[in-house]
C-alpha cells in the first residue's frame, strides 16, 4: 500500500464554485501558470504517483457555495485517477482544507476525531482538534488558550485485506509575522508565533501519545511549516516542532528517515520536499516541510519512503514529463511510503 502527502499551491483557484474545473489559461496563482497548465500537471503527478491514499494539504475551500469533496472527485473523474473518493474532516477559514483521495477498491475511510470537545477556555491534555488547548506559552505560570487554524484531519481507515490505520492530516502553519511593524514588533510578534505553533505540536503530540500507548498503526502525514535548523528561534526554544511530534529519545517515536536525518545532521546534505522562488535574492530556497512518520506497528511492514523531487529523485529526474509537470504543480512535492499491509 503506498500513501502520500502532497501540499497543492492555490489548488482552490482551479475550480469554480460548482465543483468542475477551471480549463482555461487565466493564471492559477502559481507565477507564470496557468490554471489548464496546473490541472494538467497534477494529473501526471497523482497518475506517477499512483497511491492508494493521498493526504492534500491546502485542498479546495469549503464554504456554503463550495464543496470540497465535490471538487476533488471531480478532478479525478476528469483525470481518470483511482483514488476517486475524497474525505474532509473540520473546514477551516483559511480557504486551505485537508482532505484525503483515497482509492475505494484499496481502502475505506471515515472523519473520526478524537479527544473530547474543550469549551472557549480550552483544555489541557488533548481536546479534539476543532476546539481549544491551553498552554503556557511564555512560561509565566499563566496558560493561553491555543487553536489550529486548520484542525488536522484524523481518519479511521481499513485495507481491503482488513488492516485498520490511523491517520492523521496536518497542516501547522503561524509563524509569519503579518501586521507587525518595526523591527522590535516583528521579533515579538515572530516568537509568540513559534509559540504558538511548538504548542499545537505539542497538543498533537499528546494524541500521538494516546496513539501509541494502544500501539495503533499510526501514521501522520502534512506539512509541518518547521524542521530542524530551519529558522533562528529553534535555538531560543531548544528543539523544533517536528522533533516534539516524533518524540524524542526515551520515549515511544514516530519514524521517518528525512525527519531523523535532519535532526541527527545539521550539516551538509539534507533531503527537501518544498522550493520556493526568492525575488530579492533571485535564487530558489529549498526546504524540508513535508512528512511521513509512522509507528512502530508499522515499521515492520518493510517501509520504503520516496520524496518526489524533480531534480533528487533519479526516476524523476529522468522522467522529463514528469519531471516537469511536478515543477508547474506545486512549490511542493509530494512524499510517499510504500507499506506490505
Amino acid at each position: 500500500m503506498r500513501l502520500a502527502t502532497y501540499n497543492i499551491e492555490w489548488f482552490d483557484n482551479l475550480f469554480a464554485d460548482d465543483g468542475s474545473l477551471l480549463t482555461d489559461d487565466q493564471w492559477s496563482g502559481r507565477q507564470n501558470v496557468t490554471r489548464i497548465e496546473q490541472l494538467t500537471a497534477l494529473g501526471i503527478v497523482f497518475t506517477a504517483l499512483d497511491a492508494d491514499a493521498v493526504m492534500i494539504i491546502e485542498a479546495p475551500d469549503q464554504n456554503g457555495r463550495r464543496s470540497t469533496v465535490a471538487a476533488l472527485e471531480e478532478f479525478a473523474k476528469v483525470y481518470g485517477l483511482r483514488t476517486r473518493k475524497a474525505l474532509m474532516g473540520f473546514e477551516n477559514e483559511t480557504q486551505q482544507e485537508i482532505a484525503l483521495l483515497y482509492d475505494p477498491d484499496a481502502v475505506t475511510a471515515r472523519h473520526d476525531p478524537q479527544g473530547e470537545p474543550s469549551g472557549p477556555e480550552g483544555a489541557h491534555g488533548a481536546p479534539r482538534f476543532d476546539t481549544a488547548f491551553r498552554w503556557d506559552l511564555d512560561i509565566d505560570a499563566t496558560s493561553e488558550v491555543v487553536t489550529f487554524s486548520k484542525p488536522p484531519l484524523e481518519v479511521a481507515a481499513r485495507t481491503s485485506s482488513g488492516v485498520d490505520l490511523r491517520l492523521i492530516g496536518v497542516h501547522v502553519k503561524s509563524k509569519a509575522p503579518f501586521g507587525a511593524r518595526g523591527k522590535a514588533a516583528v521579533l515579538r510578534t515572530s516568537i509568540q508565533n513559534r509559540r504558538k505553533q511548538l504548542a499545537q505540536c505539542i497538543w498533537l503530540r499528546a494524541r500521538v501519545e494516546e496513539h501509541l500507548a494502544r500501539n495503533d498503526r499510526l501514521v501522520v502525514l502534512g506539512d509541518l511549516n518547521d524542521g530542524p535548523g530551519l529558522d533562528e528561534y529553534e535555538k531560543l526554544f531548544g528543539h523544533s516542532g517536528v522533533e516534539i511530534v516524533m518524540g524524542e529519545d526515551g520515549c515511544p517515536c514516530l519514524h521517518d528517515p528525512h525527519a531523523r536525518m535532519a535532526v541527527t545532521q545539521r550539516v551538509g546534505t539534507m533531503p527537501a520536499t518544498a522550493r520556493f522562488f526568492m525575488p530579492k535574492q533571485k535564487r530558489y530556497l529549498q526546504a524540508l516541510l513535508d512528512y511521513v512518520m509512522i509507528s512502530d506497528a508499522l515499521m515492520a511492514k518493510r517501509p520504503e519512503w520516496r520524496i518526489w523531487h524533480p531534480f533528487d529523485d533519479p526516476v524523476c529526474y529522468a522522467t522529463p514529463e514528469l519531471r516537469e509537470a511536478l515543477l508547474t504543480a506545486s512549490d511542493h512535492f509530494p512524499v510517499s511510503v510504500d507499506l506490505e499491509l
